[in-house]
C-alpha cells in the first residue's frame, strides 16, 4: 500500500472546528493529518480533540516554534491555512517557501497591493521536485450547481442581463459576528462574505467584470461599515449586470439570475428535504422551468482535489498542472472585483476598472 501524504492544518477556529474537520474526515482515507497549529497552545488543542475522534495520531503544533516545526518537517507535503485574513498571505508565503503545498481559506488577500505583492513572492520560489501549489478554497467553484448553470448560460442565447442579489444574515446569532478579524478593516464582512458570490457570478457567466460603479452605506451599527453595497457592472462580454448585498437582512436570501435571449438561468441557494444546498431553475421562451437541486458539496470536493493535486504534483514536479479553479489567481480576481466596487462606493459611484491578474 502507498505511504498517504501527511498535512498539516495551520487554523483553529470555529471554521476549522466545524467545517474543515468533518470534512476532511470523509476523505480521511487519502491523506494522515499529522498537525494542527494555532498562535496558541490551548485553541491547538482543542482542535486537536476534536480531530483525534478521527485521525487519532494528529498532534498539537502552535507558537513561532510549532510553526517552524511544521515548516522543517520534510514527511509534511501539503497544508491547509485556515487563519485570519490578515495574516493568511504571509503564512502561505512561508510555508511556500518551505517548500509546502498550501491551500488556503478566502479571501485570497485583504487588498491589491497585497495580491501583487504575493503574486510577486510566488513567483520567486521554486523548490524540489517544483514549484509549490498555492490554492484558495473557493467553494462555490467546486459546487455543481454552478458547474451545471455555467452549462445552461451556454444555451440561454445572447447574454442580456445579470442579476446577483445577496440579503445575508450576519447577525449576533451567526457565530462570526463577534470575528475581530473581519471587523478590523473597511468592508471586511463585505469582502469575506462576498468573495463566494462574485466566485459564483464569475463560474456562471464564464467571463470576467471589467468595471463596476457603486453605492456603499451603512444602516447596521452593529456591522463595520459598508454593510450594505449596490453595483452596477459591466462584463468583458458587453453584458451589464447588478450586484446588491445586504450583509444582514431579516429575511436571508441569495439568487444569482442570467437573462438570454432564449431563455433565463437562475441558482437560488436554500433547502430541500433538510438539505441546504442550491436550486437551478431553467426557464425556457415557452414559457416552461425545469429545476434541479444540488445540496453543498463544494468543500468537500475542493479539498479532495487539492489532496490529488499535491500528491500528483509532488510525482511530477512543474510538468503537473493543478486545479485552475483552485488557483491562487482564480481568488485574487475575486477580491478584485469587490476592491473595485468599495473604491467607486467610497467615491460617490464613480466608475472603476477591475484590476487585472
Amino acid at each position: 500500500m502507498a505511504t498517504l501524504p501527511q498535512i498539516a492544518v495551520l487554523g483553529a477556529g470555529i471554521f476549522v472546528k466545524t467545517q474543515y474537520i468533518p470534512r476532511l474526515a470523509e476523505i480521511s482515507h487519502l491523506f494522515c493529518l499529522k498537525y494542527i497549529w494555532s498562535r496558541s497552545e490551548e485553541s491547538s488543542r482543542r482542535a486537536v480533540e476534536i480531530a483525534k475522534q478521527h485521525f487519532p495520531g494528529v498532534e498539537c503544533k502552535w507558537g513561532d516554534q510549532g510553526l517552524n516545526d511544521i515548516m522543517q518537517d520534510s514527511s509534511l507535503i501539503g497544508t491547509a491555512v485556515v487563519l485570519a485574513g490578515q495574516v493568511q498571505v504571509d503564512i502561505s508565503l512561508k510555508l511556500l517557501k518551505a517548500g509546502k503545498h498550501v491551500i488556503q481559506e478566502k479571501p485570497a488577500a485583504t487588498s491589491i497591493p497585497e495580491i501583487e505583492t504575493a503574486l510577486a513572492s510566488y513567483k520567486s520560489v521554486s523548490t524540489n521536485p517544483g514549484q509549490p501549489i498555492w490554492a484558495v478554497a473557493e467553494n462555490y467553484r467546486f459546487e455543481p450547481a454552478f458547474v451545471e448553470s455555467k452549462k445552461l448560460v451556454a444555451g440561454v442565447g445572447d447574454m442580456m442581463n445579470v442579476q446577483v442579489i445577496i440579503e445575508g444574515s450576519m447577525n449576533s446569532s451567526n457565530p462570526y459576528f463577534s470575528s475581530s478579524w473581519r471587523r478590523n478593516f473597511e468592508g471586511g464582512f463585505i469582502l469575506d462574505m462576498g468573495v463566494h458570490f462574485i466566485a459564483g457570478l464569475r463560474m456562471i457567466v464564464g467571463c470576467e467584470v471589467t468595471s463596476v460603479s457603486a453605492i456603499t452605506s451603512h444602516i447596521d451599527r452593529t456591522l463595520p461599515p459598508p454593510d450594505i453595497i449596490s453595483s452596477n457592472f459591466k462584463l468583458e462580454n458587453g453584458c451589464s449586470g447588478v450586484f446588491v448585498m445586504v450583509v444582514s437582512s431579516s429575511s436571508p436570501k441569495i439568487i444569482w439570475r442570467v437573462v438570454g435571449s432564449k431563455g433565463t438561468v437562475q441558482v437560488k441557494r436554500g433547502k430541500v428535504d433538510g438539505k441546504h444546498g442550491y436550486l437551478v431553475s431553467l426557464y425556457s421562451a415557452d414559457g416552461q422551468c425545469k429545476s434541479t437541486f444540488h445540496p453543498f458539496c463544494g468543500v468537500h470536493e475542493e479539498l479532495k482535489i487539492f489532496i490529488h493535486d499535491i500528491v500528483k504534483a509532488n510525482l511530477k514536479g512543474n510538468g503537473y498542472e493543478a486545479e485552475p479553479r483552485s488557483s491562487f489567481v482564480e481568488g485574487a480576481r475575486d477580491v478584485a472585483v469587490l476592491e473595485a466596487m468599495l473604491e467607486s462606493g467610497s467615491k460617490g459611484g464613480t466608475l472603476v476598472n477591475v484590476k487585472k491578474f
